[in-house]
């Protein structure tokens, strides 16, 4: 194996980690303002690391019990592999760290942006913009270094060879993803719960202006962006990178597996992604904007770094693909296009349908002029709507990256052969999908760290011109955040379907374990023996009965589409009862706290922090546990092909869902800034107070619930194959 391109991918890992501490640097150098400003930045990073270390204490817990349960499974009934335990544990780590690193960045630099602001928009935007560079680069590094170092000691210690150490590395995919769901779920909560009771008491019923100092909920929401929106989206970002490239070198291992180009499928796309770090670092210099800009001006700025970064990345494939000498390198490298168009193509469509550039956002504000039940029936709708484009472009991207791997020959695709190759491609343009990461999250972490110097300054009472800055800003970051929303979802959707095909590698390695532990020999119905370990998966789909004709594989599909549903019906519901909490805690000190209103007396901010966090921790359990539970209990009972079943239906119903309720919050949320801006009567008149209500209905639906599938779908596929030994050992008793 010749490893000397390998070392790329550490190397990347360093250099993205050197940036995002250089760019953490710059912006703790500027300033960071009035006497004032700084108070307020302190008690919004004060209560931010304050629940962070609260919910990584109730997070620890869970992952100690998982911990245990593995190390049970390898060493006592040898069902899993032995480095499962500590792998998964590194995985977590790893994705809280990148989370919290960048909580910790943007509750420095919203105040600095604020005061940036004071001095033209380009200011602004420059250091809210590379602060949010520095959760992309430490997702990216941090993501590169956790792979790079398992790779590097499993092929020094596992003797099993490429398809073992791919698949066990996959194991600490589920660990990151285990902590991704709770830091969204948590932090979506605890946003949600502090942004709602905020509006409808301060904007709605005291008619006074968002992010006002009197609101006692203004200093929760403020911290709620930073852990929900950003610790949060980090954690969440790095499971779906790290995701996408495990899987794909897991099937890079099974497709590649004879023909001495083995080594290299497994560490394409790594060097894709390697090579991503550098051509986004490029992008993040190439934003900048004028002094007056438009939103389209703006949104113009993110993408000319965007789209760079993307352009060179898809020439670059071709080199690192040329250069390794794969199979078909050619096709694969149009593989990575596919995603990375698709990619793009589901951004445009979800700026379209959430900006107030352009008609279906501005036809929601122009509902407001009849009323709330207008905004929310067409946000609803706008939102179902928007589901076609990325539905249809995923459609297509998986088609097109599986012909493209299997030299198009539509002829002999469900060959065995190419299927393997094909599921390669699909995974690979996943990897070309977040390839430019360090860049599109960038311009997804930019929006609460301008969202919050918005708060400050408004807080810290600055000149109105600042205001109308950030807005402008936050605004954008609205849209960018609903862009990167679309594109997590849908490089989830093509990460996932790589899952379901590892998911039947690691069912293949299960059941040769077993048989090295003194199991039986398998064989079909008809008596014929099943190897294992040289079955095709045509072969495997037979063995399991794996058809739609398998009354397993359609319960499994039922209950697939429901876990979707189950999830955002018990998420919304927390949202909402912790909503409830929050404002009658404001109601209550508006009403006992005399002169709070004229601004005479200081609220209890203390008080409403302490309710968003104490709701947060308490239910968060339920809906991160869910996605453990439902793969265990159906594997279980219907076995391997209800586990596939239940993989295929949540992802088809989380993909389309979570498109839906991320688009429609993003056009309600965007459609109030529009009426602030001063259209349809602006601040203060019956059309906002209805477009705050829509908003604040789409509160959950876009950082809550919406966000938080497409780690659902992922994390089912990662616990499905972390238990592949338990299930089949169920399915075969």
């Amino acid at each position: 194996m010749d490893w000397s391109l390998f070392w790329l991918v550490p190397v990347a890992s360093l250099i993205a980690l050197g940036f995002a501490l250089y760019f953490f640097r710059k912006m703790k150098g500027a300033d960071e303002g009035t006497s004032e400003m700084k108070r307020i930045a302190q008690a919004v990073r004060e209560g931010a690391g304050s629940y962070l270390r609260q919910q990584y204490k109730v997070v620890g817990y869970v992952f100690l019990v998982l911990f245990i349960l593995f190390a049970i499974m390898a060493y006592v009934f040898h069902i899993q592999n032995s480095w499962v335990p500590v792998a998964f544990l590194t995985g977590g780590f790893f994705s809280g760290l990148a989370g919290f690193l960048g909580m910790k960045t943007a509750t420095y630099a919203s105040a600095r942006t604020a005061n940036a602001a004071r001095k033209s928009m380009d200011a602004g935007l420059k250091i809210a913009f590379r602060s949010g560079a520095v959760m992309g680069l430490v997702v990216v590094g941090f993501g590169l270094l956790d792979i790079s170092l398992w790779f590097i000691i499993l092929n020094r210690f596992d003797p099993d060879g490429l398809i073992s150490i791919t698949t066990t590395m996959l194991t600490f995919g589920m660990g990151a993803s285990m902590q991704a769901l709770f830091a969204r779920v948590g932090g979506g909560i605890y946003t949600k719960a502090a942004d709602v009771g905020a509006d409808i008491v301060g904007k709605v019923e005291a008619d006074i202006p968002e992010d006002d100092p009197r609101n006692p909920a203004t200093i929760a929401d403020n911290v709620g962006d930073n852990v929900g929106d950003v610790a949060g989206m980090g954690a969440d970002l790095y499971e779906s990178y790290c995701g996408s490239i495990l899987s794909t070198a897991a099937l890079g291992a099974v497709a590649f597996a004879a023909g001495g180009m083995q080594f290299k499928a497994v560490i394409a796309p790594m060097l894709i992604a390697a090579t991503g770090v550098f051509l986004s670092l490029f992008g993040i210099f190439l934003v900048r904007t004028k002094e007056g800009a438009t939103m389209k001006d703006l949104l113009h700025s993110l993408g000319v770094g965007t789209n760079v970064s993307a352009i060179l990345i898809a020439v670059a494939t071709f080199g690192i693909l040329y250069a390794l000498g794969l199979e078909n390198w050619l096709g694969l490298s149009f593989s990575v296009i596919t995603g990375l168009a698709a990619g793009v193509i589901i951004g445009q469509a979800t700026e379209y349908y959430t900006s107030h550039s352009y008609r279906p956002t501005q036809a929601i504000a122009k509902a407001s002029e009849t009323g709330s039940a207008t905004v929310i029936i067409k946000g609803i709708g706008t939102g179902m709507i928007s589901t076609c484009i990325p539905v249809a472009t995923i459609s297509v991207a998986i088609l097109l990256s599986y012909l493209c791997a299997i030299h198009f020959n539509v002829a002999e695709m469900m060959s065995a052969h190419n299927i393997q190759m094909g599921l390669y491609g699909i995974g690979i343009a996943a990897v070309g999908m977040l390839s430019t990461l360090g860049i599109t999250l960038a311009t997804d972490a930019y929006g609460p760290i301008a969202d919050n110097a918005g708060g400050n300054a408004e807080m810290s009472q600055l000149e109105p011109y600042v205001r109308q800055r950030t807005d402008a800003l936050d605004a954008l970051g609205n849209t960018t955040a609903a862009t990167g929303k679309g594109f997590a979802i849908g490089s989830a959707a093509l990460t996932a379907l790589a899952l379901l095909a590892s998911y039947i590698e690691e069912i293949k390695i299960a059941m040769v374990r077993a048989l090295k532990h003194g199991h039986e020999a398998y064989t079909y119905v008809t008596g014929e023996v099943f190897d294992p370990s040289s079955a095709t998966m045509p072969q495997f789909m037979d063995f399991f009965q794996v058809n739609l004709m398998n009354p397993k594989v359609l319960i499994g599909v039922f209950l697939g589409a429901m876990a979707a549903f189950l999830f955002c019906g018990l998420t919304m519901g927390a949202v909402g009862r912790a909503a409830q909490s929050m404002v009658e805690e404001v109601r209550r000190q508006f009403r006992t706290i005399a002169g709070i209103l004229e601004g005479k007396a200081i609220p209890d901010y203390k008080r409403c922090v302490e309710i968003s966090t104490r709701a947060a921790q308490r239910e968060m359990i339920i809906p991160s546990l869910l996605a453990i539970i439902i793969p265990i209990i159906v594997g279980i009972i219907l076995g391997v092909s209800g586990v596939l079943g239940l993989l295929v239906g949540g992802l088809a119903a989380g993909f389309t869902l979570a498109v839906f309720m991320s688009n429609a919050g993003g056009a309600w949320d965007n459609a109030k800034k529009m009426v602030e801006e001063g259209n349809f009567g602006g601040k203060g008149s019956a059309c906002h107070k209805a477009t705050i209500v829509g908003d604040t209905v789409g509160d959950p639906f876009k950082d809550t619930s919406g966000p938080s599938l497409n780690i659902l779908i992922k994390l089912m596929s990662m616990v499905s194959i972390v238990m592949a030994g338990l299930i089949l050992s169920c399915t075969l008793l």
